[in-house]
């Protein structure tokens, strides 16, 4: 990321920066990694760590299948209408390892009466249908349909919708998300022949100073439980802060495609990186331009990777009864490859308009309980013609 800041803040770190009444403002600082990765400079009108209540925890996560069998696999949510009342209660794993899970989310309601810190993971929310606003203490950012919203571990924060539909596919992940280490400078910045650059992420745009007092609600999530805390003034209480750890959201419509002569391979899908998985962003391009090319994809063996698809939008020319928003799952060791019929189909055609979000695993996925009621059973018979 780069440097941001919002607000007030002093000349110096770590120094006096005092209120009009004279007491100091209090300093926080948010850092990962240690003290050896990005972090931001907070500045609170309450000392953050003054809480009011602890209520017991809740039991809060999913419940995983080891038993289930090695197949091409497709869950059909492209029905669903609510996963759940609230934002939490409607967040419905559906796949998950060690590294990340992978949820949807349609709650009810459309904005959150408490607020809610991950305390195990970065999130990247992305947007498939919705327009609204995050509210986190480092302030207001603008969200809308095509959006991924990447929210760094520990941030505070609040999601209100507008009416209309609401869909969300969220992927945590427990390693910090990143942009593309070979899209970067030895310093950090995004280089020339990256897909995005810095002009295309949006900070945080308004502080928010909420000085008001009464019971305020942080549902905590860590190790499989949500803790319940209740402070006497807002999380929004921040006069100022800097630095490079914050929120921010990257619309898929500003990735700009890397195409060629012959068929990319997946990287140049590439998107974010994190720990042991990545996200990628299939977008509206050219097709190879080689005379004798195949747009089609080619039979692939999955060696080292699980590879996870949720279909956005667009006519997906590779499959067969996929609609918007599927997911496919296509585990390491067995191949996959484009339909009976698709890749002769292809051929001569200029372009896609697909929409689609990509995560591959390097450490195999397993289906959740909340997942068996959308499994296709006829999805691994699929390419028999």
């Amino acid at each position: 990321m780069y440097y941001h800041r919002l607000g007030d803040i002093p000349p110096k770190r770590h120094t006096q920066f005092r209120q009009p009444d004279g007491s100091l403002y209090k300093e926080e600082l948010v850092s990962s990694e240690g003290f050896s990765g990005i972090y931001s400079n907070l500045y609170h009108i309450n000392a953050p760590t003054r809480i009011k209540a602890v209520k017991d925890p809740v039991k809060y996560g999913p419940r995983r299948l080891d038993d289930y069998a090695l197949r091409q696999t497709h869950l059909n949510t492209s029905q669903v209408k609510t996963t759940g009342e609230d934002y939490l209660d409607a967040r419905k794993v559906l796949l998950m390892n060690n590294d990340c899970s992978i949820s949807i989310c349609s709650p009810r309601q459309r904005k959150m009466d408490y607020f809610y810190k991950n305390a195990e993971g970065d999130e990247v929310l992305f947007v498939h249908d919705g327009n609204g606003v995050l509210l986190s203490q480092f302030g207001k950012l603008e969200i809308r349909q095509g959006d991924y919203v990447v929210i760094p571990r520990t941030v505070i924060y609040k999601l209100e919708f507008e009416e209309g539909p609401l869909r969300l596919l969220i992927v945590e992940s427990a390693s910090p998300v990143e942009t593309v280490r070979r899209y970067r400078s030895q310093l950090g910045q995004l280089l020339e022949h990256s897909p995005y650059c810095e002009r295309d992420i949006r900070p945080p745009h308004e502080l928010i100073t909420d000085r008001s007092s009464g019971d305020f609600v942080v549902m905590i999530k860590k190790q499989g439980y949500l803790h319940h805390y209740v402070y006497e003034h807002s999380p929004l209480d921040l006069v100022g802060w800097d630095g490079f750890l914050w929120p921010y959201a990257f619309s898929i419509h500003d990735f700009e495609p890397i195409t060629g002569r012959i068929h990319q391979p997946p990287p140049v899908h590439q998107t974010f990186q994190a720990h042991n998985f990545v996200i990628c962003s299939f977008v509206p391009r050219l097709f190879d331009y080689h005379p004798m090319a195949i747009p089609a994809p080619y039979n692939h063996s999955n060696i080292d990777s699980d590879e996870v698809l949720y279909y956005a939008e667009g006519n997906f020319m590779s499959r067969r009864g996929i609609s918007r928003g599927s997911f496919t799952l296509h585990p390491g060791g067995l191949p996959h490859g484009p339909h009976p019929g698709t890749v002769e189909k292809s051929i001569g055609a200029k372009q896609t308009e697909e929409l689609a979000v990509m995560v591959d695993t390097f450490h195999p996925l397993h289906l959740t309980t909340d997942a068996l009621e959308f499994v296709d059973k006829n999805y691994p018979m699929s390419w028999t013609d």
